[in-house]
């Protein structure tokens, strides 16, 4: 599973062996002696070059730290800690040999290579050899913050990925089951919903573009950890891009996020969201380094709106490869910016037009420089971002330079042709409702449309839903988790809890201590035996 804890293993610096100290004064002022009083009082300090005079009052006052008490006090309640679990199966894929090979002769497995029944027979060798280890149970933690009182909570994919089990612990320390209500994998955004009983404290998105270099910004999270951590600094630079994927556009920031904050919320000194943390650059243990980077809110405000409304995100298509503009490319095309200025231009120069694509249904051209989309500036570096922000269908306007004069040209978006369709809901299967299996520690329900994202399944499986497996129970510790399918019941085909239900009924009825389920997770099939109780209730 991935862990929560912050994707710094890309970005890897090395730890500094010695450090620069540095003094500043925090809100005591510079004093001065009265030679005539004998007492202090705040020196004159000289104003920057073409400033007006600063007094020794306004002096004192700019030395003063900024408090943010009374804000943390507001925003804390509306941060939250997840945790996750996940079961880890024992690889069951290595060979047998005592040398390293696969095993021969009679161990040779007699079904198709890749089948379900041959990865059976294996597992059945594996079990039989000594190498059955029970499966682990892990966890990890990290971030989230509430965007709205019913429950909406927002973090990091990373947090949640692969994740078989999602809970969310506010400051009050109340706990309450999560459910995964999208991702997106290449912003690294999840929503998640809760069901409480109340409504609870949220913050609101605040835009990110307002945000200038220097502004103070808060960071709360739970890092290592240790929950409601809050940390100050400031702004160091924006639209950074750190090669962590196609739509980089991170806020970076020198306040401290560690491992555990992932996925909590950056915020101003309105109390607003302007920033999800995402990323660090570490030394070699990874601890922050006063380096910080959060996807901007501005950013994130589609994404979230899609996996609210969907569990999935769509994303425009404009069918052109391009690369970004070199000085010595802008030179060699007397690619000017079109203030008249006479400046070397900035965009994105098309290198190739898919044919059928929308770029080539508009008219653009090979050797076309994409400078701007809906008045928003492009080059190589933003135009993915730019265009991804835009669904499948809707048209834009783009600016572009085409051999030495500009145009407008006006584009409808396609959808990318290899992103899979969004599966369709079934709806041929009948409203069941949830079933419990006490004495088994199992939650069931029918594998419906959210289902099929939360969990990636295809439009062909088929079964009953593991929602939930409760600790220490019977299921647990057959090493069944949230997410797994139960195809069958004593080999007898079941696709929803009800007929689970009545299945394991006339087990108890034969008078069974024991149940065979076959059941699906991400690694294949599997039979696990289950020991039967009593007559269960919904």
């Amino acid at each position: 599973m991935s862990s929560s804890l912050l994707s710094s293993s890309r970005f890897r610096v090395a730890r500094l062996l010695s450090c620069v100290a540095a003094a500043c004064f925090l809100g005591g002022g510079v004093q001065a002696q009265d030679a005539a009083s004998g007492t202090s009082s705040p020196a004159a300090v000289p104003s920057p070059a073409g400033a007006g005079p600063m007094t020794a009052r306004a002096a004192h006052e700019a030395a003063m730290m900024p408090g943010f008490a009374a804000l943390v006090e507001k925003l804390l309640p509306a941060v939250v800690n997840i945790s996750v679990s996940s079961v880890i199966h024992p690889d069951a894929s290595q060979p047998e040999g005592p040398d390293g090979s696969a095993p021969s002769g009679p161990q040779s497995s007699p079904f198709p290579p890749g089948s379900p029944l041959e990865k059976f027979f294996h597992d059945y060798l594996h079990r039989r050899h000594g190498d059955g280890r029970p499966a682990r149970q892990v966890q990890a933690l990290g971030s989230g913050f509430i965007i709205d009182p019913s429950g909406v909570v927002v973090t990091n994919n990373h947090v949640i990925d692969n994740a078989q089990q999602v809970s969310v612990t506010l400051s009050d320390g109340t706990e309450y089951p999560a459910r995964i209500v999208g991702r997106d994998s290449k912003e690294d955004l999840a929503v998640l919903q809760v069901q409480a009983d109340r409504p609870l404290p949220s913050v609101p998105l605040g835009h990110s573009d307002d945000a200038r270099i220097g502004d103070w910004v808060l960071a709360i999270g739970n890092p290592f950890g240790l929950s409601g951590t809050v940390t100050a600094g400031i702004i160091s630079s924006r639209k950074r891009n750190v090669e962590h994927g196609l739509y980089d556009d991170f806020i970076q920031t020198d306040a401290a996020i560690n491992h555990g904050n992932s996925g909590g919320p950056l915020f101003n000194l309105k109390g607003e969201v302007i920033g999800i943390n995402t990323l660090i650059y570490g030394g070699s243990g990874g601890d922050s380094i006063g380096i910080g980077f959060a996807i901007p809110s501005d950013d994130a405000r589609g994404i979230i709106r899609q996996l609210r409304q969907t569990g999935y995100v769509r994303r425009g298509w404009l069918g052109v490869n391009y690369q970004d503009v070199t000085r010595s490319m802008a030179d060699d095309l007397g690619f000017h910016k079109a203030d008249g200025s006479g400046e070397r231009g900035a965009g994105a120069i098309v290198a190739d037009v898919h044919k059928g694509g929308p770029a080539q249904k508009a008219g653009i051209q090979v050797g076309d420089i994409l400078t701007g989309l809906n008045g928003q500036s492009a080059t190589g570096q933003t135009l993915p971002r730019l265009v991804a922000g835009h669904q499948p269908g809707e048209t834009v306007q783009f600016t572009l330079w085409r051999r030495g004069s500009y145009q407008k040209l006006d584009l409808t978006l396609g959808k990318n042709p290899e992103e899979k369709d969004p599966l369709p809901s079934d709806t041929h299967l009948p409203d069941q409702p949830v079933k419990t299996l006490r004495d088994l520690g199992l939650k069931l329900g029918v594998i419906d449309q959210t289902a099929r994202t939360q969990y990636e399944l295809t439009d062909g499986q088929r079964g009953v839903l593991v929602m939930r497996v409760y600790e220490g129970s019977p299921a647990a510790s057959r090493g069944l988790a949230e997410g797994n399918l139960i195809l069958q019941v004593a080999q007898q085909e079941v696709n929803t809890p009800e007929a689970l239900q009545m299945a394991l009924d006339r087990a108890r009825e034969m008078k069974k201590t024991d149940i065979l389920l076959l059941v699906q997770d991400k690694d294949g099939l599997r039979w696990v035996g289950v020991p039967l109780g009593g007559q269960q209730t919904p």
